[in-house]
Parts: C-alpha cells; sequence; structure tokens
C-alpha cells in the first residue's frame, strides 16, 4: 500500500493554493466545497496545492513550503506530492475515494464514474439514519461485536439495508423494529479453487469482509489474505481448529491440484 488513505476535515482550515490557471481554478473549487479556507504561500497552514506550470517556479515553492514543514500536492507532479488528491464519488456523508497515487488522474475518474454508476442516491439517507439511531442500536446490541454482526447482516447483499439498492426513507428504523438476532459464533470452510483474487466468488468475498478471524494454511497467497477486513486476525494453521473463537471464522484452503 503507497499510501495511507484519510480523511480530512478542512472546515474553517486554511489550505494555501499556490498558482493559477485552470488547474488551480479546480483546486479552488475543490477546497471550497470542503469549506477550506483558501490563502496564499504567506499564511500559516499544514497542507499545501501547488497548481504552476513553470517546472523552475513551481518546484522553488515546493521546497520552500517543505522547508516550512508542510504537506504538499504538486499538481501534476506526483513525485514531489506529500498527499494526492482522489476521485470522489459523493453521497454525503458517504465519500468514497478513488486514487492511483499520482499514476494516473485518468484512471482514478474512470473508476469513480464506474462506482458512481453503483450508488444510488439514498445511501446518504441510510447513513444519517444509522447515525441518528445509534444509541437505539446500542441499546438493542449492547455488544460493539454484537452490533457490527447486526449491521453486517442488514448491510450484505439482498439485507434489508443493501447499500446497492435503493433504499426509501425509513427502511433503518422497519430494520431495526424487526431486525432478528444475527447468528453468533460459526466457522465456514471455504476451499480456493484460485490464487487469483478476482477469482473470488461475490460470497466468499462478502464472507472475508465480515469474518472476525481468518484461519488459512500457508499455501493461501497474501493477495487472497488482503482482501479480509482490515482488522480481522489472520492465522496459519496446518487444520481447522476445533474451537475457532466467537463470531464468524473463516477456514481457507487451496484445492488440490
Amino acid at each position: 500500500m503507497h499510501s495511507l488513505p484519510l480523511f480530512f476535515r478542512l472546515a474553517g482550515r486554511p489550505v494555501m493554493l499556490v498558482g493559477t490557471g485552470d488547474a488551480a481554478d479546480a483546486k479552488r473549487r475543490l477546497l471550497e466545497r470542503a469549506g477550506a479556507q483558501i490563502v496564499g504561500e504567506e499564511a500559516q497552514a499544514a497542507l499545501a496545492i501547488v497548481a504552476m506550470e513553470e517546472d523552475v517556479e513551481a518546484e522553488a515553492a515546493i521546497t520552500r513550503l517543505k522547508a516550512r514543514g508542510v504537506l504538499v500536492n504538486a499538481v501534476d507532479r506526483p513525485q514531489h506530492c506529500d498527499f494526492t488528491l482522489p476521485a470522489i464519488v459523493d453521497r454525503d456523508p458517504v465519500l468514497v475515494a478513488v486514487g492511483t497515487g499520482g499514476a494516473s488522474a485518468g484512471l482514478a475518474k474512470a473508476v469513480r464514474q464506474r462506482i458512481e454508476a453503483l450508488l444510488p442516491a439514498s445511501l446518504g439517507i441510510v447513513a444519517r439514519t444509522l447515525e441518528s439511531l445509534r444509541p437505539a442500536i446500542q441499546a438493542r446490541w449492547p455488544s460493539p461485536a454484537q452490533r457490527r454482526r447486526a449491521l453486517d447482516a442488514a448491510l450484505a447483499t439482498g439485507g434489508p439495508l443493501d447499500p446497492l439498492k435503493v433504499q426509501s426513507a425509513d427502511a433503518v428504523e422497519r430494520w431495526l423494529a424487526a431486525a432478528a438476532e444475527p447468528v453468533t459464533d460459526r466457522m465456514v470452510a471455504i476451499t480456493l479453487s484460485s490464487a487469483d483474487p478476482d477469482d473470488l466468488t461475490l460470497k466468499t468475498a462478502r464472507l472475508m469482509g465480515e469474518a472476525d478471524r481468518i484461519y488459512h494454511t500457508a499455501d493461501v497467497p497474501p493477495a487472497i489474505l488482503i482482501r479480509a477486513r482490515a482488522d480481522a486476525q489472520r492465522i496459519a494453521a496446518a487444520a481447522a481448529p476445533a474451537k475457532p473463537g466467537p463470531g464468524l471464522s473463516l477456514w481457507l484452503s487451496m484445492q488440490a491440484v
């Protein structure tokens, strides 16, 4: 992973914008959408965007800013960037950011457009309602693990809160009123037919995104294991455990050739 994706809250905070022209104007519009206070190089700020056409002028500005400890995004100069600006899908408050580390803005835009077509406008309403009903959800499922499993089941493909389906304004309330207790402790065995992560079935990919821990044989490649939930335990083992632990566990093994 070449970068750690972060979401900065910029409302009311100063961000330097150095340069003029179309590229600078585009960055200005983006910063204004985020509520940033746009300032010049003479001000104090933690972040700066340098949008200058001339290499000598741009590199001089980058050098000055970095000497002050400012994190810099240099338009069309990825080798000088401390951070990059992704292509954004906005379903406020849900944001999806697609970045390529500066390799290709066109590729990031193409991926964003595909994702844009998948996400309904109601996704933002679902997110805000989940936020407003957080106390009720916590009261229904006091344990964080219980809440996560309940939400995983609701948000799964075909679930009552499937994020890729258009939802009514009261979808979350109806789910909370009718939700059954999620299945708690279980282990699912999965035999992988390919070492290519693109060959994972939708069901396997979903389970890997929900599992608390992944037990696996030594020959399961890292490219597969990285598709699991970021905070899931990954445990190499010679055989499936008799007591896998609470929540959802997976046993991954490769199909014999």
